[in-house]
């Protein structure tokens, strides 16, 4: 396709207020041209992409994403359109070159490089909190600004998934470029924001070392360098500082979950220059202590999942008699370190921890649990490391405090999840009770007898438990308010600074309507006060 085609073929108005000046450039995608907005006096950068085949997918995805991000790093959109054959989008025109030009021309310095990655990861960061990851992060997609600071922009969003689900790529697809594709994504797996981190790792490596770790292979050989990992840096680049060596390697980690998220790898690059600037080789030299700055966020990364796994465990082992102690505490232990590598396997092993006590009291119930489970481990595959997140539902419960759920789930990755988590943490609570006989939240007394017996078929298990909620109308009331503030809490942060307190009004409000003690609703107010601070004075 030649990208000037695509240039209006007169000097007609482009949906009658910009008139085409020159091409800017062009890509698989469409082209771009500086053009000029008749009504504002301002110059645009003017992207025009067919509407057909992949291209109109992907400007359905850009145009979505160009509406939702609001922050200086990524380009501002001032206006979408169409017409019968192309779509149309307005961004502010940057003056300025690809950091892929400016690799080919040597120009960067090693602190240039980090600071644009830093960058580059400020704005990802702030995607990934909007729900977007951007699957083609690499140099040509990266615009360096004219100024005499290092100031880049992050461009096309035409490849990005939104919300943790791809409605648009055909089963099998890998978008992206393979040379900054991760190796969780060759291998068949969904991208998260771990994934866009990884290019960045790629990216900076390749500045830092001035060669591609996976170029120069024959290309069936690269998708298994891919998958082997990059090369320590430090067999590149020795003598560079080790807390920007290990940064690098950790954004490279194979392994998604040992990766730190955007905005802990930026502060990360950041502190590694500052440190080199105010230490200079004396820190070089210095032997790395037990724990670095740099592998703290990846500690960070396995001990979410090995908390939720455990503490999951140890409530499904000890609901009901079963277990003796030592088997109880090697299930906990298992769940734990087994989800801190391997999130997947911890999330089925503490999922799996109340099969056998459910089942010792009734088999039929034991399967209806079972087909639950499962079920709930292909909703959270792609998402192991939060996937127990609603664990925190009998927990809160226990202080009266499950108004505070949807900030315990906000991590939980796409809108769907977020709701499945807010409405499951209230549901177990719940039958915690109802298992235990224990108070129920929300509800006075202790919970009716489940009437789960030797016999009971699965069908009658879930109508015991259904029975149980039905008995006690606040509990579905409770699980569905929950699950939509949940799904709406990423939702109402973007919409407005107070958006977050909004939310933490209307939850608190419920709370109090619904007769919850004093102590708990300070609690809560507590919480929420902070977060909603938090959210006003970090929202862009």
């Amino acid at each position: 396709m030649s990208s000037l085609a695509l240039a209006p073929p007169t000097r007609e108005l482009v949906l009658g207020r910009y008139r085409a000046v020159r091409p800017l450039g062009s890509g698989g995608s469409g082209s771009v041209w500086l053009a000029h907005d008749e009504r504002t006096g301002l110059d645009v950068a003017l992207k025009i992409i067919p509407r057909e085949g992949k291209a109109a997918a992907r400007a359905e995805r850009e145009a979505l994403a160009a509406r939702r991000l609001r922050h200086d790093r990524c380009v501002r959109a001032y206006d979408v359109g169409h017409d019968s054959s192309h779509v149309y989008i307005a961004y502010e025109y940057v003056p300025g070159r690809t950091v892929r030009e400016a690799l080919r021309a040597s120009t960067l310095s090693d602190e240039d490089a980090v600071e644009i990655a830093a960058q580059v990861l400020d704005a990802l960061a702030h995607a990934h909190r909007t729900g977007i990851v951007h699957r083609d992060v690499k140099p040509s997609n990266i615009l360096l600004e004219n100024r005499d600071e290092i100031a880049v922009r992050l461009l096309d969003f035409g490849l990005a998934q939104f919300d943790g689900a791809d409605t648009l790529t055909a089963v099998g697809d890998v978008p992206g470029t393979l040379a900054y594709i991760s190796p969780e994504r060759l291998a068949g797996d969904d991208a998260t924001p771990e994934s866009d981190v990884w290019s960045v790792g790629v990216l900076l490596w390749e500045a830092l070392a001035a060669r591609h770790p996976f170029w120069g292979l024959p290309l069936q050989e690269v998708a298994r360098a891919i998958e082997a990992g990059a090369p320590p840096l430090a067999t590149e680049r020795p003598t560079l500082p080790r807390r920007l060596l290990f940064a690098v390697d950790g954004a490279l980690a194979p392994d998604p979950d040992a990766r730190p998220r955007a905005s802990a790898l930026a502060a990360d690059l950041r502190a590694a220059l500052r440190g080199a600037g105010s230490r200079g080789e004396k820190d070089r030299r210095r032997p790395a202590g037990p724990l670095s700055d740099a592998q703290a966020p990846a500690l960070a990364a396995h001990l979410l999942p090995a908390t939720l796994a455990a503490v999951t465990a140890a409530i499904g082992a000890t609901l009901l008699p079963f277990w003796p102690p030592g088997l109880v505490a090697a299930i906990v232990l298992g769940a734990g370190l087994t989800a801190a590598f391997k999130p997947r396997l911890g999330l089925a092993i503490a999922l799996a921890a109340p099969v056998f006590p459910i089942g010792n009291q009734a088999q039929g119930a034991a399967l209806a649990y079972a087909a639950f489970a499962l079920g709930w481990l292909a909703l959270c595959w792609s998402d192991a490391r939060r996937g127990l997140l609603f664990v925190f539902g009998p927990l809160f419960a226990a202080v009266g405090a499950l108004a505070l759920v949807p900030l315990a789930v906000w991590p939980a990755q796409g809108t769907a999840r977020r709701a499945a988590q807010g409405a499951m943490a209230v549901l177990s609570a719940a039958a915690v009770a109802g298992i235990t006989g224990g108070d129920l939240p929300l509800a006075a007394g202790p919970a009716e007898s489940l009437e789960i017996a030797p016999g009971t078929a699965p069908r009658d298990a879930v109508m015991a438990l259904w029975s149980l909620l039905t008995a006690h109308p606040v509990l579905l009331a409770a699980a569905v308010g929950v699950s939509i503030a949940s799904a709406i809490l990423p939702w109402a942060r973007r919409q407005s600074r107070y958006g977050v307190a909004a939310v933490g009004v209307a939850l608190t409000a419920g709370a109090i309507a619904l007769g919850t003690g004093i102590a708990s609703i300070f609690l809560v107010l507590v919480v929420w006060g902070i977060a909603s601070a938090v959210a006003a004075g970090t929202r862009r």
